[in-house]
C-alpha cells in the first residue's frame, strides 16, 4: 500500500497545488469586484475541488448532522472541534458551509499560500500569533465582535495543535473563554473529527491512502440557556468531543 502511496501522492500534490493556483485569482477577482459574497462562493467552489483532489488518495467523507434544527442561522456559532490535521479544514467549510464557518488560525498561515492566505487575510478569519498571547486575545476578541455581528460560525481547535495520531489532547481554554464571553448569544457546536490523522500517517511523504474521514455534529448547547459556570460548560464540549473519537 506505502509503494502505491508514492505515485498518488505525486498525483495530489499536483492536483492540490493546481487547484490553489488556479483559485487564488478566482478569489481575488470576486473579492474586488463582485464582493465579500462572491469571495465566499469562489471559497465554497475551492473546499469542493480539494476534496475531490483528495479522493485521488481514496479519501472518503462522510458528514453527520442529525441537529441542523438546533443550530440557527440567525444567531452566531461556536464550533469547537478536536484537531487532527489540515486536512480538518477542507470538509469543514464545504460541509457546513451554510453556517460561514470562520477560523482561528497561526498567523503563519496568512502569507505564502495561494488562496489559503488570501482567504484567511479576507474572508474574516482571525490570524493569531503564538508567541504573542496579548495579540491572539487582542484578535479573538475582535474576531468575537465580528462574528457576533455577522451571525456567522467562528471554529476552534481548542488543542491548539493537531494530534498526530488522533490521540487528543487537553483543551486550551484561554481562546474558548474569550469566545464564549464576548458571544454570549452564541450556540456552542462540539463536533468530532476522525481520521483525518491518517492522511499524514506516514509523514509528509507519500501521503496516506484510503481514510474515511467522518465529522460528526454533537448536540448544540444555546449559552443563553446555560446556567452553569464556564468551566463545567468546556468540560462538558471536552468531554463530548473526545470521548467520540475513534482509537
Amino acid at each position: 500500500m506505502k509503494l502505491i502511496a508514492y505515485p498518488l501522492s505525486v498525483l495530489y500534490a499536483l492536483a492540490f497545488l493546481l487547484s490553489i493556483c488556479i483559485f487564488h485569482p478566482i478569489l481575488w477577482i470576486s473579492h474586488r469586484v463582485f464582493g465579500y459574497s462572491a469571495l465566499q462562493h469562489s471559497v465554497n467552489t475551492l473546499q469542493f475541488t480539494l476534496l475531490r483532489c483528495l479522493n485521488i488518495l481514496g479519501t472518503r467523507f462522510t458528514y453527520t448532522n442529525n441537529f441542523d434544527a438546533e443550530m440557527p442561522k440567525d444567531t452566531p456559532l461556536i464550533i469547537v472541534s478536536n484537531h487532527q490535521s489540515m486536512y480538518d479544514i477542507p470538509p469543514i467549510l464545504w460541509y457546513m458551509r451554510q453556517y460561514s464557518p470562520k477560523f482561528i488560525s497561526k498567523i503563519e498561515l496568512g502569507k505564502g499560500i495561494p488562496s489559503v492566505s488570501y482567504n484567511l487575510r479576507h474572508g474574516g478569519s482571525a490570524l493569531i500569533d503564538r508567541k504573542n498571547p496579548r495579540q491572539s486575545i487582542r484578535a479573538i476578541s475582535e474576531f468575537s465582535d465580528f462574528i457576533n455581528d455577522k451571525k456567522y460560525a467562528a471554529v476552534i481547535f481548542p488543542e491548539g495543535t493537531r494530534s498526530k495520531d488522533g490521540t487528543p489532547k487537553p483543551f486550551q481554554r484561554r481562546g474558548l473563554q474569550t469566545l464564549i464571553k464576548k458571544i454570549p448569544t452564541a450556540t456552542i457546536v462540539p463536533l468530532t473529527i476522525n481520521n483525518s490523522w491518517k492522511t499524514l500517517k506516514y509523514g509528509k511523504f507519500p501521503m496516506g491512502l484510503g481514510a474515511h474521514i467522518t465529522l460528526t455534529v454533537h448536540k448544540p448547547i444555546n449559552l443563553s440557556t446555560f446556567v452553569d459556570s464556564t468551566e463545567t460548560l468546556i468540560d462538558e464540549i471536552e468531554r463530548t468531543v473526545t470521548e467520540n473519537i475513534n482509537p
